[in-house]
């Protein structure tokens, strides 16, 4: 398990006022179609921040499948993209102690105080990396954020792991410092 989540997961009792088996069966005596009905209800309800009801969500649809294996599954035959993920994963880590990463079925959820960035294998030759950097302009590399929506304002189409450069990690400070 990341260091990351095992901290977040071992401070929720003292941030949420519930230990994360409490949140579960919390949860599981409710029923929302969609994961953004159990945070928004978590945050209205309970008072809980962002970072935590995201998690707290996502670990709640957890049948058994770590965080490692969320992320093994979503580049099963796209393993070419794998060295992207990692770097960035790395990257993020260092940004500051209050980052938590989410793995989901599908994507990589970077979060603070809210998610400022994520992280998904596109296409078995590309990851899009959505970053959260209101007011900031769109270049020929920092695209509108197409398939993420609202989740984050941009997205970095990624190739190959070089592409993981300086520019591209000043955007994900940026994001994250954004994320307050």
């Amino acid at each position: 398990m990341d260091a990351a989540l095992k901290t977040m997961i071992d401070n929720m009792p003292e941030k949420t006022g519930k230990t994360l088996t409490d949140w579960k069966q919390l949860l599981g005596a409710k029923q929302f179609s969609k994961h953004s009905e159990a945070v928004n209800f978590l945050k209205r309800e309970h008072g809980v921040t962002h970072g935590y009801a995201n998690t707290i969500v996502a670990l709640s649809k957890d049948t058994g499948t770590s965080p490692d294996d969320l992320v093994a599954n979503q580049y099963k035959g796209k393993e070419a993209l794998l060295p992207i993920y990692e770097k960035i994963h790395s990257i993020v880590r260092k940004l500051g102690p209050d980052v938590t990463i989410t793995p989901k079925k599908t994507s990589v959820s970077f979060i603070r105080k809210k998610q400022f960035a994520l992280i998904t294998p596109a296409t078995k030759t590309r990851a899009d990396l959505g970053l959260k950097l209101v007011g900031e302009p769109l270049t020929n590399r920092l695209e509108n954020s197409g398939p993420f929506g609202t989740m984050c304002t941009h997205r970095v189409r990624l190739e190959d792991v070089t592409q993981v450069d300086e520019e591209l990690i000043g955007w994900l400070k940026l994001a994250y410092e954004k994320a307050t």
